[in-house]
């Protein structure tokens, strides 16, 4: 199985980035312990603050990959274009968010990408991304 590891806005700065929220480990450094643990499955992580780039990635995906990880970012919320791609490519996408958006400011209430995802999983820290691993191998 491989799977894509994608992350929007911001989320390069995990582990500096308001660590009461997001904690103080980063996510290469979280990422490399998730390629460890599933060492059965091929995982390829990419990050970028571009939306255009961040769709590219989605639909180079349907070739490469039995399933997505997408982290959307602030994305999530404002994105029609992101929820457009993942609702046309023909490979499973879970969302993941490390803060429970649904806990936080009222506008990171609404996903339009969790809305296209398979599943979408909230509030479990940087965990939530192998929960989202174990979710695709169990599909």
């Amino acid at each position: 199985m491989k799977i894509l590891v994608l992350n929007g806005p911001n989320l390069n700065l995990i582990g500096k980035r308001e660590p009461a929220i997001y904690g103080d480990q980063s996510l290469d450094d979280y990422l490399k312990s998730l390629k460890k643990r599933f060492n059965d499955v091929k995982i390829d992580a990419f990050q970028s603050n571009h939306e255009g780039v961040l769709i590219d990635k989605l639909q180079e995906a349907m070739k490469k990959y039995d399933g997505v990880v997408f982290n959307p970012g602030g994305y999530a919320h404002t994105s029609i274009a992101l929820a457009d791609t993942i609702r046309a490519i023909q490979i499973p996408v879970v969302e993941v968010h490390i803060s429970n958006i649904y806990e936080r400011e009222e506008y990171r209430h609404h996903s339009f990408t969790a809305e296209a995802a398979v599943h979408s999983i909230v509030g479990h820290g940087l965990e939530g991304y192998a929960e989202a691993v174990v979710f695709l191998i169990g599909r």
